[in-house]
């Protein structure tokens, strides 16, 4: 019974200083918060990272943040946790698909779904981190929108499958958040 009970306040103290951590944010401001782990692998604070992120995520939530786009902010916090200077972390994203309304302005995402665009701000400080954000423009024609109703800060590729194919050939590597 002593027993039990010393482990039962052991793990409900380690339960406690786990879930009592604050997220860090240290290269993509307020999104993505990330936690810190002990003894964990690290990447490699001498390399550059060259990654492309193929997004096609669905919105979940017409007023919460897109959970793939998040997880390009996660994705960089966790390379910055792990010591990568933010100069050593190239990141293009491709939107399409199902996702695609996360590049809509605020006045068209607001006519369409009747609220802001929750997602405005968070591509914003991820271009201003050096993302680049990019919309396939094939997506564009299929969903029936127009240059005018894209957010300023994401730029028209000509498609998914060419943006992938130049990018991997300048050596990036790709990831998928579906």
């Amino acid at each position: 019974m002593k027993h039990f009970l010393l482990s039962s306040i052991a793990i409900l103290f380690l339960s406690n200083s786990l879930f009592a951590q604050e997220a860090h944010f240290p290269i993509i401001k307020g999104f993505g918060g990330i936690y810190e782990v002990s003894n964990a692998l690290l990447p490699n604070t001498n390399s550059e990272y060259k990654i492309i992120v193929d997004l096609k995520t669905p919105q979940q939530d017409i007023s919460g943040l897109n959970s793939g786009l998040n997880n390009v902010a996660r994705m960089m916090n966790l390379h910055g946790l792990g010591g990568v200077k933010p100069e050593n972390l190239k990141v293009a994203i491709n939107i399409h698909g199902k996702a695609a309304s996360v590049i809509l302005n605020n006045a068209s995402y607001k006519k369409r779904y009747g609220v802001d665009n929750p997602n405005i701000e968070l591509i914003s400080t991820l271009k201003k981190a050096g993302v680049e954000v990019y919309v396939c423009g094939q997506t564009l024609v299929s969903h029936k929108y127009e240059d005018s109703e894209v957010n300023s800060d994401v730029k028209f590729a000509l498609s998914t499958l060419t943006m992938f194919t130049t990018y991997m050939q300048n050596g990036y590597l790709p990831l998928v958040f579906d």
